[in-house]
């Protein structure tokens, strides 16, 4: 006989009760969660059992984790959870532990019923999660385990979202579990009909699309994540300007201090809402290429706006330094992107970043001398 090459050591974890089939110990969420609307008795315990509605709290919720408030910790407990009151023969289907995740997941199967399998993805999206493996095969595994799945439902079908399939292996997770993985559409919206059509997906479902709302939706934590650094630039050009300019603190602060923070802001603005927005119209491949081609655009407006002769530039180093400081800085911002787009790729990316990097390191510090030289020449 041949040693079976698949296994799985299940963790002991303590508070939970013994579960013959699964060899261990069931795990099941606690009930005092505030999107919990009650309990369910099943074969292995109490179920917290959930709403398809979504609260003003858990809306609140999405909108801060949006704007990147507590948005690490934004995060239910693993395990078995029962939508409205399934029985044996219910559809399983399998979710990330971030909150947002979730309610998509619950939200798109109003009128259900439906256990949801919440796996410990760390507090991460699906997709991301997959990627960084802990929307994994094991912990798939684990969770179908420690949640006593095989004395819950009848059958041995789950669905996994279609974005964890770079993390799931489907055989794998036959072979450990009993389970067969349904890889359910793209989007949660869709489940509706992928459920009626008895787990069929059309050409449209299967399809990754980045559009604008997409796109849009992303701007928000941008800015906020951004929004310290930008703070603490401006406060630096401010003081500068203000010291190492010709004139008065005051004339100063006015003339170049505020023309710098507006640059900065405008860098800003190139790449963390100009770049997602016009993202498929700007020129190029690389994410970092198409923010800079937003910032020198961006920046070519404030100069011209200043009154500067855009003919004479090598002459000007107050321009020549916001030409390098702004472009560097949306391309940057861009970058940021490239987690979340499906234009890009694991490869292209540590690719881009590899060439991008030193580039707008060079162009952000060169610029910056040329600055600082531009206030003590003028």
């Amino acid at each position: 006989m041949t040693e079976n090459k698949y296994s799985l050591e299940l963790p002991v974890l303590g508070g939970g009760l013994e579960s013959p089939d699964a060899g261990g110990v069931v795990v099941l969420p606690s009930l005092n969660q505030p999107f919990v609307t009650g309990e369910m008795r099943t074969p292995v315990g109490t179920v917290p059992r959930i709403a398809a509605e979504l609260a003003g709290r858990d809306r609140l919720g999405t909108l801060k984790a949006r704007l990147g408030v507590n948005r690490a910790n934004y995060k239910v407990e693993p395990g078995l959870y029962a939508l409205g009151r399934p029985d044996e023969t219910s559809p399983v289907l399998a979710s990330a532990n971030y909150k947002t995740s979730f309610d998509c997941l619950r939200r798109s199967l109003a009128g259900r019923d439906a256990w949801i399998l919440v796996l410990d993805t760390k507090g991460i999206n699906v997709w991301c999660a997959a990627g960084k493996g802990t929307f994994g095969t094991n912990e798939l595994v684990y969770r179908i385990e420690a949640g006593g799945l095989k004395k819950v439902v009848a059958h041995r079908r789950i669905i996994v979202p279609q974005l964890a399939a770079p993390g799931v292996a489907a055989h794998t997770v036959k072979i450990l579990s009993g389970f067969r993985v349904h890889y359910g559409p793209v989007r949660a919206d869709d489940l509706p009909a992928y459920l009626d059509a008895g787990l069929a997906a059309s050409r449209d479902m299967r399809r990754v699309s980045f559009g604008l709302p997409d796109r849009a939706i992303l701007i928000p934590i941008e800015l906020a994540g951004a929004a310290k650094i930008f703070f603490l630039a401006s406060l630096a050009a401010l003081l500068l300007a203000g010291l190492l300019g010709p004139a008065g603190l005051a004339a100063n602060l006015f003339h170049d201090g505020l023309f710098a923070v507006a640059a900065l802001g405008l860098g800003l603005l190139a790449g963390a809402v100009l770049h997602p927005l016009l993202l498929p119209w700007l020129p190029g491949r690389a994410f970092s290429q198409k923010g800079a081609t937003a910032g020198l655009i961006v920046v070519l407006g404030l100069l011209y706006a200043r009154g500067v002769d855009l003919s004479i530039l090598p002459g000007k180093l107050e321009a020549l330094a916001w030409l390098l400081i702004v472009p560097a800085v949306a391309a940057f911002l861009a970058m940021n992107f490239t987690g979340c787009s499906t234009y890009t790729s694991p490869a292209g990316v540590k690719k881009e970043m590899r060439l991008a990097l030193p580039l707008e390191i060079s162009a952000a510090a060169l610029g910056s001398v040329l600055w600082i030289a531009a206030l003590f020449t003028a």
